[in-house]
């Protein structure tokens, strides 16, 4: 046999080595049924030069495919890396919804159109000073879609104659409203925004019917402004705590609404 197979070798005895000081090793040669690889460390001890160490099996290095696949959540709260039980590790917890951050309320929207809707209901204060104005937008955009359906492009007329409006009705109403109250221009145009529903049914019945001839068109213009000119009066009066001047702020929206009318029916 090899002579690399007779551990340890043929040196002098000494007396200071001990049998712990010797380990067996079953060579593959020795065992044909065990093959399994072995990694030989050679460095002697510092203590005993014919140390052998004990034979370690060698360890088959990860596949490429469990090194790269990412981890999946297993759903226990203890295991589970992607468990957070008090949103403290969520970086979007803190985070308000969109559409608040956006300002869209459809509580708020629901109650300030049935609050136009229904004139004689009453409204809670609070909900008239919340700048909201994407009720407001949305039915200026249909009112000037119904008026393009029926022929008439007067987008330019509605947002310049709302403009001037708007501020015209603001200055008053800060003018009218005592010393301790006021109204923000915000509001304002929610408001009278809002108070343009009526006015957007009147121009939804111009693509169907003709407004302009017969004595039916000219009540549904009519009603349509005291509906709005009612509403918005009364929202105001709401907002500001005003008492027994409904008429003196119904009268300059009606010549506001009067004016959408006229753009409607002509």
């Amino acid at each position: 046999m090899d002579d690399r197979y007779n551990y340890p070798p043929n040196y002098p005895p000494r007396n200071d080595l001990i049998a712990e000081d010797f380990v067996t090793i079953q060579t593959p040669m020795d065992n044909q049924e065990n093959m399994s690889p072995y990694i030989y460390n050679p460095t002697p001890s510092q203590y005993n030069p014919y140390y052998v160490p004990t034979p370690t099996p060698m360890v088959p290095s990860p596949s490429p495919s469990s090194v790269f696949s990412p981890a999946t959540p297993t759903g226990d709260i203890n295991t589970d890396p992607f468990y957070s039980s008090d949103g403290i590790d969520d970086p979007f917890a803190g985070e308000p919804p969109l559409l608040e951050e956006l300002g869209i309320n459809f509580d708020q929207i629901m109650q300030k159109t049935l609050a136009v809707i229904i004139p004689f209901k009453k409204t809670e204060q609070s909900i008239l000073h919340e700048s909201d104005l994407t009720g407001p937008l949305v039915f200026c955009f249909a009112f000037g879609m119904f008026l393009l359906l029926s022929g008439k492009l007067h987008f330019s007329y509605i947002y310049g104659i709302g403009i001037v409006g708007c501020l015209s009705v603001y200055f008053l109403l800060n003018l009218m409203s005592p010393g301790a109250t006021s109204i923000t221009l915000i509001c304002t145009v929610s408001v009278l925004g809002y108070s343009l529903l009526p006015m957007v049914v009147l121009s939804g019945l111009s693509v169907i019917f003709n407004l302009s001839t017969g004595v039916i068109g000219k009540f549904f213009a009519i009603t349509a402004v005291l509906w709005c000119a009612l509403s918005a009066s009364k929202l105001f009066v709401t907002a500001l705590a005003l008492q027994r001047q409904q008429p003196l702020i119904a009268y300059p929206c009606a010549l506001l609404y009067g004016v959408f009318a006229l753009l409607t029916v002509f």
